[in-house]
This record gives C-alpha cells, structure tokens and sequence, in this order.
C-alpha cells in the first residue's frame, strides 16, 4: 500500500514542499512583520517535488534561524504557540492574502496536526514545519484559483485532492467535498481544514497499518482518539 507523500503514486505530495521552499529571507527577526506582508513568500512556482516528508529535515540552530525571532515575538511566556496565538499572527502577518482569514477551529487542528506531545500547543520546530505545509498548501490552492476569487469550485477540489496523490474513492470525494464547500464552492479556509485533516487522518492510519496493506484494526478507543483529536 503506497501513501499519499510517501513515495506512492508517482512521487511524495506535490503540495508538500521540501525545507528549501522555506522562507529564509525577509523574516524580521523581531516583532510582527506589517499587515500584508506574506509570512514567508511561497517559492517561485509550484514545487515539483517534496524532498521528503515533512518533519524530516534537520532544524538549524535556533539563534541562527531566519524565524527563531519570529517566533518568540508570537509564542507566549510558555514558549509555545497555541491556537489564539497561531490565528493573530497568521491574520497580522496578512498569509492569507485577499483570501479568507483563517477561523480559531482550523488554527486548532493546524496545531492538532503537529501536537506530537499532545500539550495542545506548537514548538519552533512544529511552527517551522507548519508553514512549510501551508506554503504548499497555498500554492496548491493558487493553481486552481486561476480568477483570484478565494474559492474554487468543486472539481478543481477532486483534481486538488488527488494533486496531492490521495486516491479515494468518488463517494468519499464527494463527501469530502460536501463537508467543506459553502454555497457550492470551497474557500481558502476550508481548503487548509480540508488539507490538514487529510495528512493528519492518513498519518494516524499509516502509523498503524505497519504491514502497508491498507487496512488496519482499529479498537474503539483509538478510533475516538483519532478522529476527534483533530
């Protein structure tokens, strides 16, 4: 069984970029950048490939990394970033463009998706590495939001999706569909809720399908605990 960014179907995720997609230049190095200011400009154009999963790459010295100031301008006193914090600084650094900011519920499973610990918050390393996903995430999205509206419609999400090598089946695209679309179409919030519960729900199954066959047991318990968590 191949997964998705994986090495399956032709290649990792397209819509996961490598660490070399990461922004390294034009960070402040403290306090927020002015509203408007992209956190992190996307690469000049779409990566083809991902260079690994993400996560996988070794983090640099703090003290000597572009968003180590960045970071502890957001983080509280704690040294973590959690979902309120995460939501300010995405709308003040304007990564959203003209497109929907991003709502608290998507901030919280952004941080569900990389909460390792299970403290409800974010490191400097799950922030590196959230935003490696969402510059891809993004300009996954601009491929197929050609007129700039903020929202595609329903098959540029099916031809999205399986962008990204996911391979279901037309019953389940549809409802995945249904679940985010408003008033048939998908905006750019969604979009990423969407993203984030398809990597996370299909890391939580790859974990446990440790014969690659694509099926696994699952007890009640554990099903509870990932599905709800996210």
């Amino acid at each position: 069984m191949a997964y998705p960014g994986y090495g399956g179907y032709g290649g990792p995720m397209p819509g996961m970029p490598s660490q070399h997609g990461m922004p390294q230049h034009g960070m402040p190095h403290h306090g927020m950048p002015p509203h408007g200011m992209a956190m992190g400009a996307p690469p000049a154009g779409y990566p083809s490939q991902a260079g690994g999963y993400p996560g996988t790459f070794a983090p640099q010295p703090a003290a000597t990394d572009p968003m180590w100031g960045y970071f502890t301008a957001i983080a509280g006193q704690d040294g973590e970033i959690d979902a309120e914090e995460l939501q300010r600084c995405l709308t003040q650094s304007g990564f959203s463009g003209s497109y929907t900011p991003f709502s608290l519920e998507t901030c919280r499973i952004m941080i569900a998706m990389l909460d390792r610990d299970m403290t409800g918050k974010m490191g400097f390393n799950e922030f590196k590495e959230l935003f490696t996903s969402l510059n891809g995430w993004k300009q996954n999205f601009m491929m197929f939001d050609q007129d700039r509206s903020g929202t595609v419609e329903p098959h540029e999400m099916s031809q999205a999706i399986g962008s990204m090598g996911y391979r279901v089946s037309p019953a389940t695209l549809n409802g995945v569909i249904k679940r985010y679309s408003k008033a048939g179409r998908i905006y750019f919030d969604d979009y990423v809720a969407c993203c984030v519960k398809l990597r996370s729900m299909t890391d939580s199954f790859r974990r446990r399908d440790t014969m690659q066959q694509g099926s696994v047991m699952f007890q009640y318990d554990d099903f509870i605990q990932c599905t709800m968590a996210i």
